[in-house]
């Protein structure tokens, strides 16, 4: 039977195909072309219908609206300590400080290969744990990065966007203590951390 799906066509010595397979494939186009354009026409339907943002639902609409319930207050997220003696005081702050330690750790490294230290932070990249990527970037965070090459040392500073009791400065130099303050930017005379 021409049409039958499972009709067996074959290829004549000319190689044309027999009139069977034309058929299915029309049928098989049809009905695809079918199915796309109620899909699509389906899809164009329910976007059209959608209610626009903020307006009620219509079984709402002609009753009087209430303003939502205030969300409730939540408490401020008490820092947890990282490990014991952690200086840090918030998330921020102890992302920025693991920061400076990778970066102290790599020039102390560094310093031990080259008799001397880094000049930049992507010379250091790929010295202990500094990535490239680390390296690059001077935002990290809530804090911007600095880093400055001296006759025999460096200067890494991590400076908060935002300055408060969660988000002190910080500053260090070659010998690798941490210096932290509240009030302004950290400098050497700034309190040491543990």
């Amino acid at each position: 039977m021409i049409g039958d799906p499972l009709e067996i066509t074959w290829v004549t010595s000319e190689n044309r195909v027999e009139e069977g397979f034309a058929v299915n494939k029309r049928r098989m186009q049809r009905l695809w072309t079918t199915v796309l354009a109620a899909g699509t026409m389906g899809a164009v339907s329910g976007w059209a219908q959608a209610p626009e943002q903020g307006t009620p639902p219509p079984a709402a609409q002609g009753m009087t609206q209430t303003a939502p319930p205030p969300a409730p207050v939540q408490a401020p997220v008490v820092y947890q300590p990282k490990f014991s003696g952690d200086p840090a005081r918030s998330e921020s702050e102890a992302q920025a400080l693991g920061y400076m330690r990778v970066v102290l750790r790599a020039q102390k490294e560094y310093k031990k290969r080259h008799d001397k230290f880094a000049e930049s932070l992507p010379a250091l990249a790929g010295t202990g744990s500094l990535t490239k990527r680390m390296a690059r970037s001077t935002e990290r965070g809530d804090y911007t990065v600095s880093f400055r090459s001296q006759k025999d040392g460096f200067i890494l500073t991590m400076t908060p966007k935002q300055m408060d009791s969660e988000h002190r400065s910080f500053y260090a130099e070659e010998d690798g203590v941490i210096h932290a303050d509240d009030q302004k930017a950290a400098d050497e005379s700034s309190p040491k951390i543990k």
